[in-house]
């Protein structure tokens, strides 16, 4: 037995796997891209998701059979979490800084003018309108599972959760859509950059958010969760409302007061 509440993790391979994955993937990715070739991009993919699922089942052992996750522990991965979020906010700061910088004194170059001239922009009373409706529905129901959990209503923990990942998917395949209907490409100007790179980065956040939920869902199937024993869907419940509220900042700047 340790004479301490911390938790000195074992050796584990995962970390080695996932960088060997993570290297493949932007390997592959490049590949693809310039050559056409997919077999290093879909090598990269299938490790990173062997490596996922096989270091989230270790985390999950740890936290409920072997009982690792001690009051001590779970303040750190709290912390942790915190410091995580403060960093991808900052990381979205940066995107935000760029199209400020460039929509509130538009150069020469894009004919000082903002949208930049020959750049239809997006009607913010559309698809953006209902991608904001559906976040910010998912966050209710985010939270409606939260307290599900937390008064112990196992069945609508679970049906909160399935409407919040329903939701997750629902967001997705419309962004893609409104992708895929765009009248200008990531090419298109300093418009078409800020656009396609910050609405494409939430837009994999949501994936991820979405994909940490589902995992909260498997686990509270099997009963990993308890009222006061929960920080693993805790963690995906404070994600996904970072998520949430960097969509209305977009949506407010880039689609409403940009178009």
């Amino acid at each position: 037995m340790n004479n301490h509440p911390f938790h000195l993790v074992d050796y584990s391979p995962w970390p080695l796997t996932g960088s060997i994955g993570a290297l493949t993937f932007v390997s592959g990715m490049v590949m693809m891209f310039h050559k056409y070739m997919y077999n290093l991009f879909i090598m990269g993919t299938l490790l990173l998701i062997f490596t996922m699922i096989q270091w989230w089942r270790d985390i999950s052992r740890e936290s409920t059979f072997q009982g690792f996750h001690t009051n001590v522990v779970v303040k750190g991965l709290k912390i942790g979490m915190i410091l995580f979020i403060v960093s991808e906010i900052l990381f979205f700061v940066s995107f935000f800084w760029g199209f400020f910088h460039s929509s509130l004194s538009p150069v020469m170059e894009i004919g000082m003018l903002w949208p930049p001239l020959g750049i239809k922009p997006f009607n913010p009373m559309q698809i953006p309108l209902l991608n904001t409706m559906i976040l910010l529905c998912s966050g209710i129901t985010i939270t409606w599972s939260h307290h599900s959990l937390i008064e112990g209503k196992h069945s609508e923990c679970l049906i909160s959760m399935v409407i919040t990942v329903s939701l997750g998917i629902y967001f997705t395949v419309l962004q893609a859509y409104e992708y895929y209907e765009a009248p200008f490409c990531i090419s298109d100007s300093i418009y078409g950059s800020c656009f396609f790179m910050s609405t494409g980065f939430h837009g994999i956040h949501v994936i991820i958010g979405t994909t940490f939920i589902f995992i909260c869902f498997m686990r509270q199937l099997k009963f990993h969760f308890s009222s006061i024993h929960h920080f693993g869907f805790e963690a995906a419940a404070w994600y996904w409302h970072f998520v949430d509220v960097v969509w209305l900042f977009l949506y407010m700047s880039i689609y409403w007061w940009g178009s």
